[in-house]
């Protein structure tokens, strides 16, 4: 989440994140199994010590904090979940720690499961229920506004629930893009996640009406299981954005009511200034009066498309990796010898420090916050280096992914016993290969599956290749350069490089600023 820099110079890096001295945290707690990762930490299931009580531990390596903004980020999430504490449907902070190489969130432990899976897994679903839901999520935005705080990146992935009860509380898990406002304050780094993000935030130009639009996104897909602004790519979503048509013709939402349609409209009000507060929309009648919103079961179409939205396409990330290592000595050109070069210290990967030297001797001038971005965008394992396989991803132009005899390869790759089709046990062990957990194999198949066999052929794998990278982000829109510009790589024009960033749709600056300069409002 790196923010432009006014200068050339860049202060030093601290060596703390906190501004007190704290226990050593494996004398406090246990940690046991890995729950999940993102871009700068691991969280993991933890036992504390003393009361056996569970917790869960959000690991933030020094590794990934490489300026002095990215130690200030992770002291202001931890200073914000602290201002939100008593707020029951924000997760609870028990503890923060800090040695050497980490920082350590310990928060609350929330065993129910994401948003979207928990309304699967129960089937009956209306409209009623979806109104209770985003009651919720929206009064979560009020009292963080309340507080002077602006969320920023609000999406279904960032809502746990604390158990598998009936009566399970709905909880806000992430607060790293958030930042403290004051009322009038205008922000323009531009953070978010493509399908959510508010038009004012393409534009540079915003405040917290844009976590409204984020919650009128989220209600959308709530009742009808597809985002409203959709395309293949970042740059059709950021332009159906910007165009702000809301479909209310296509199923289901001709049984869908006209007050819940009439939230939707002044939740998706492309003026920020006309735009409700999150005050008026818990005050509309569709979320105040119970019997306004139908307890009728919505169209069961809704939940397999919600199923399939809530699975996110990693056989593709998999594929894209293969067909990188694979590529010819002729199709990579000197970008082997170019590794080399940055590699200084011939330990097989590139860090930080090596890719600024790297970027000196190519007579770049880049600052450090766009270096960063690079690096954040071609490390895929999130380990704070570039490995061959990484680095070849990020710089190889798309078309060259996407030849057939790259695809085949890769094809060949999953389809372990040369049947030509990719059964569901191959996903999985590949997924194992490349230590992906919690992965929704039978909707990443039904994803791709056209024929409904099953399984996956040559022919719907090529199609799921070709098609855009428009899918669900994580973290910023603060990329404005790829490899190829910076290390002045010659003939490999076209699209930016195929790292973490492009990969998993994550904003591109590019695409957005394009747009408004061919006159989008």
């Amino acid at each position: 989440m790196s923010k432009s820099n006014t200068t050339n110079t860049t202060p030093p890096k601290p060596t703390w994140v906190l501004p007190y001295v704290t226990e050593n945290l494996r004398e406090v707690y246990t940690l046991g199994r890995k729950l999940g990762q993102g871009q700068f930490g691991i969280t993991y299931h933890c036992i504390h010590n003393s009361t056996g009580r569970t917790y869960a531990c959000k690991s933030i390596s020094k590794k990934k904090l490489l300026c002095k903004e990215d130690y200030d980020d992770v002291w202001r999430e931890i200073q914000i979940m602290h201002h939100l504490s008593e707020n029951p449907n924000v997760v609870r902070i028990h503890g923060t720690y800090e040695d050497s190489f980490s920082v350590h969130l310990v928060m609350e432990l929330c065993e129910g499961g994401e948003l979207f899976d928990r309304i699967v897994q129960k089937g009956h679903y209306s409209e009623r229920q979806a109104a209770k839901l985003i009651r919720t999520i929206v009064e979560v935005v009020e009292a963080c506004h309340s507080l002077g705080v602006m969320h920023r990146d609000l999406k279904p992935e960032n809502f746990l629930f604390d158990s598998v009860d009936e009566d399970a509380l709905l909880k806000t898990i992430d607060f790293g893009l958030s930042v403290f406002y004051k009322p009038g304050e205008i922000f323009s780094d531009v953070v978010g996640s493509p399908y959510y993000v508010a038009p004012e935030v393409l534009h540079k130009h915003y405040g917290p009406e844009a976590d409204v639009w984020s919650a009128g996104v989220i209600l959308y897909i709530l009742l009808s299981g597809v985002p409203p602004f959709w395309a293949e790519t970042d740059q059709g979503i950021f332009r159906q954005i910007f165009q702000g048509k809301l479909d209310f013709r296509s199923e289901p939402w001709p049984g869908i009511s006209d007050s819940a349609k009439d939230l939707i409209r002044k939740m998706l009000d492309r003026n920020p200034k006309t735009r409700f507060t999150a005050h008026q929309v818990l005050c509309h009648p569709w979320i105040v009066d119970d019997n306004i919103a139908p307890d009728k079961p919505l169209d069961s179409a809704v939940l397999s498309r919600l199923k399939q939205f809530s699975a996110m396409n990693k056989l593709k990330k998999m594929a894209l990796r293969v067909i990188a290592e694979r590529l010819s000595e002729e199709e990579i050109g000197g970008l082997k010898e170019l590794f080399r070069m940055l590699d200084a210290d011939n330990s097989g990967t590139i860090t930080l420090e090596e890719l600024k030297e790297g970027l000196k001797r190519v007579g770049s001038e880049l600052m450090e916050s766009e270096i960063k971005d690079l690096m954040d965008a071609a490390d895929i394992d999130n380990n704070g280096t570039l490995d061959y396989g990484e680095f070849i991803a990020a710089t190889v132009h798309l078309n060259k992914l996407e030849r057939e005899e790259n695809l085949l390869s890769a094809f060949s790759y999953f389809d372990k016993d040369c049947s030509g089709y990719i059964t569901i046990d191959e996903i999985q062990a590949a997924c194992k290969e490349f230590g992906l957990d919690d992965v929704h194999i039978d909707e990443m198949v039904k994803e791709i599956d056209q024929d409904n066999d099953g399984q996956i052929d040559y022919g719907e794998f090529a199609a799921m290749m070709r098609k855009g990278n428009g899918g669900i982000g994580r973290r910023t829109m603060t990329s404005t350069l790829n490899f190829r510009d910076a290390l002045g790589i010659i003939g490999l024009k076209g699209n930016g490089g195929i790292g973490r960033r492009t990969m998993s749709s994550t904003l591109d600056s590019r695409d957005a600023l394009e747009i408004i300069g061919n006159g989008s409002n």
